[in-house]
């Protein structure tokens, strides 16, 4: 109980802080709508691929810009401050469920402006919701566990970068094949491999973070 007590006191410091700064939300929020804005511009009608394909790049850089910074903008008095008062698992935990609402959110409002803006066909919408679900959810689980090992490097940009593209390739393999499934309003049955698989990446990537964490919150 003690665990879960933490977990939501940090989750509603996280919360609480970007309610008041509101800076991530709103430069991601920037991010995305600028960004289909240019690609409205450069391509004007796309087919159901391109559709796909430029969706997904776009949440991906979206995800690295918002979950990049998770630790990197901590400060050392305020990671000495957290190493008091609450387990590293709790600390863990509370930057992936934070990072999964906020990438979420923004997951919602991209596909709503993308789909505004660019003609879709999606034959499956409650299937392409699912994708993109499970989508935010890896990419904040992915990312927030790198993010937590390129703070302990100098070169934190570069470090992210290099650890997360074996990582992130595979995820980004089946989500588009999911969400092509699903634009395409394939049957549901066909998809569950690519559902499952994706569930297991994240729930191996959560038991990675909690095991590995304790010990680079020590360092």
């Amino acid at each position: 109980m003690k665990l879960f007590a933490q977990i939501k006191h940090l989750l509603y410091k996280e919360i609480l802080l970007e309610w008041r700064s509101k800076y991530a939300f709103n430069g991601i929020l920037l991010y995305v709508v600028s960004t289909v804005f240019v690609c409205y511009l450069s391509f004007r009608s796309t087919p159901p691929l391109v559709w796909n394909a430029l969706f997904w790049i776009i949440l991906l850089f979206a995800a690295i810009n918002a979950i990049a910074k998770s630790f990197m903008q901590e400060s050392k008095g305020r990671l000495l401050y957290y190493y008091q008062i609450a387990s590293p698992q709790a600390i863990i935990i509370a930057k992936i469920i934070y990072n999964a609402l906020l990438m979420t959110l923004m997951s919602a409002v991209a596909l709503v402006v993308y789909s505004i803006v660019f003609q879709n066909n999606v034959g499956d919408w409650l299937l392409y919701a699912l994708a993109v679900l499970i989508g935010a959810i890896s990419f904040s689980s992915v990312f927030t566990m790198i993010s937590a090992i390129a703070s302990k490097a100098n070169n934190n940009g570069t470090l992210m970068a290099i650890l997360s593209f074996p990582v992130i390739i595979p995820v980004i393999i089946l989500i588009i094949k999911l969400s092509k499934n699903a634009m395409d309003g394939l049957d549901r049955s066909v998809s569950w491999d690519e559902i499952g698989v994706l569930t297991a990446i994240n729930f191996i990537v959560v038991t990675v973070s909690l095991l590995l964490f304790p010990y680079l919150w020590r360092d």
